[in-house]
């Protein structure tokens, strides 16, 4: 007996635990020891075992709280949707610059501020003629056309001589036909022979000798840019280095004194010298101004026969041979 208590490990005076049968009445099985875990799966079976289909989780719970009538969860506020004027807005503002675009940004306000400041000298430089009246703007738009037409026709009779001198068989004597008629030109500038041909007549009366030798050089200044070939004043030859002073109450050219009325004699192209006299703020308003008359007239034969002697220069030489 005591080898078997010993064997089975109970301490003496304890009996030993029978067994019980796992499938007899009131038994308890081992499982439901409580020193071990409980396998409810298999106590109770559930509604899958018995073929009973099982609820949906939300069936139950619309059956408490409303008898049976199922209400659809509420779903959040969906945000609006933004307009492509809002997306613009967002993008652009807060402004993100970065370095480059700043300093394109910066080149862009130099270059247009560097054609404001362009634009504002050009319409100061055309302030003048913004006054003016159509008849006058058409005017003058004539006078330069003529002042071209005049250049253009310059230029090819130059192309046709040079042709001339290509082309002659003799070229020596039409260098010398050239070389003479040349001669005369250049007389007629320095007013050493006679010429004639169509121009105009200018006659300036100062009644209140209010006129001064500035404005007859004006006037002499205006016809050369228009074309003048000849210009002779009161019997006096006008030439490159004419000279025109105050004396008195008259006017001294080239040392030899003149008197109103103040008669030009002038050889060009009428059509361009009259225009050039009656821009506006030109000759003859500024001595209408001062009280004295102008009067023009065009003529097709005008003759300029005041000389003058030719000089011989003191230095300089010709370099040809």
């Amino acid at each position: 007996m005591s080898d078997q208590n010993e064997q089975s490990g109970n301490e003496p005076g304890e009996e030993a635990p029978q067994n019980t049968p796992a499938d007899a009445p009131g038994s308890v099985p081992p499982e439901a020891s409580p020193d071990k875990p409980r396998d409810t799966s298999r106590e109770t079976p559930g509604p899958e075992d018995r073929g009973i289909p099982a609820e949906e989780p939300g069936t139950a719970r619309e059956a408490a709280d409303g008898g049976g009538r199922s209400e659809p969860a509420a779903a959040p506020p969906a945000e609006p949707a933004l307009t492509g004027r809002q997306r613009l807005a967002q993008g652009l503002w807060p402004p993100r610059v970065s370095r480059a675009q700043l300093i394109v940004a910066v080149l862009l306000f130099g270059l247009g501020f560097g054609l404001a400041v362009q634009v504002a000298s050009n319409s100061d430089s055309d302030s003048a003629l913004r006054g003016a009246r159509q008849e006058d703007l058409v005017r003058i738009l004539d006078e330069l056309d003529d002042r071209t037409q005049r250049l253009e026709d310059e230029k090819q009779g130059l192309e046709k001589q040079r042709e001339e001198l290509e082309n002659s068989s003799d070229q020596a004597e039409e260098a010398r036909k050239q070389t003479l008629q040349k001669e005369r030109q250049l007389g007629i500038l320095a007013g050493t022979v006679a010429a004639r041909g169509p121009g105009i007549t200018m006659t300036i009366d100062d009644t209140k000798g209010t006129v001064e030798a500035d404005m007859l050089l004006d006037a002499i200044q205006e016809l050369r840019a228009a074309g003048a070939e000849a210009i002779q004043v009161n019997g006096v030859r006008v030439v490159a280095d004419t000279y025109l002073t105050d004396s008195g109450k008259s006017v001294s050219i080239d040392g030899n004194k003149i008197t109103a009325p103040y008669r030009f004699q002038v050889i060009g192209k009428p059509q361009d010298l009259d225009p050039a006299l009656n821009i506006p703020g030109g000759v003859v308003q500024t001595l209408e101004k001062e009280q004295a008359t102008v009067v023009i007239e065009r003529s097709d034969k005008i003759v300029v026969d005041a000389l003058r002697a030719a000089k011989r220069p003191d230095y300089a030489r010709s370099s040809s041979r």
